[in-house]
């Protein structure tokens, strides 16, 4: 599932008049960034859900063939990612699935990350696994990070006024099960990883290269000059 109904007010004025997932960096368009590698790792269908802007969005993806798009339509209200999942879950099926957020952008090391998270996910001991970036070495983490990680993987909340290691960047696997019985109408996805983690069923694996949070206008300048240096 392809996250790309939100409003983007921290990308304004870019985002008034242009949804962030159609905001170009490196001269393709966010939401193109995330399909692409998606399909690289042999996804078929992405169902991508739409509100602010949606026919710019639904326009824009009516050619792609690879992924497969199946549009999860939230024009008539926003359901935030929580919200947006139970609303898809007849498209996304019985199967444990993907969840990529379209301002999730990295410079790829020597292993693909998708394939890595891939290779990570254990339903037997896993509800949720999230790939997970060092904070200190990410571009634009304007926060206090988001989780600790264990030697095995596990990964743990936050504490309050505490600095984590770890920040989540928006991808990750995700049973469908979570979301039964959830109610219908917008809820966050976040309590679902801190459930997870109290569980000890949440677990990360650590991106192999840089990542970068493209919240503002500001980070997009800043990832131009990261992939203008890494083409050299």
């Amino acid at each position: 599932m392809v996250f790309a109904a939100g409003l983007g007010t921290r990308m304004r004025p870019l985002s008034e008049h242009i949804p962030k997932p159609l905001i170009k960096v490196g001269g393709k368009a966010l939401i193109d960034h995330t399909l692409d590698r998606i399909a690289a790792v042999g996804v078929s269908t992405a169902i991508v859900n739409l509100h602010h802007c949606a026919d710019q969005i639904e326009t824009h993806l009516a050619p792609r063939r690879a992924p497969k798009i199946a549009i999860s339509d939230e024009r008539g209200k926003l359901l935030d990612q929580g919200g947006g999942i139970k609303k898809a879950l007849p498209q996304l099926g019985g199967e444990p699935f993907l969840i990529c957020n379209t301002d999730s952008f990295w410079i790829e090391g020597p292993r693909a990350n998708l394939n890595r998270l891939a290779a990570g996910w254990d339903p037997e001991k896993m509800d949720i696994l999230l790939l997970v970036a060092a904070a200190a070495t990410s571009i634009g983490v304007d926060w206090l990070g988001d989780f600790t990680m264990d030697p095995c993987g596990r990964l743990g909340r936050r504490e309050e006024r505490r600095v984590a290691p770890f920040v989540y960047t928006g991808i990750g696997i995700v049973k469908p099960g979570l979301f039964k019985g959830a109610p219908d109408g917008a809820f966050r996805l976040a309590p679902y990883f801190f459930e997870a983690a109290k569980k000890g069923r949440l677990f990360g694996v650590r991106l192999d290269g840089i990542w970068l949070h493209i919240g503002t206008p500001q980070a997009i300048e800043e990832a131009e000059r990261l992939i203008a240096r890494s083409v050299l």
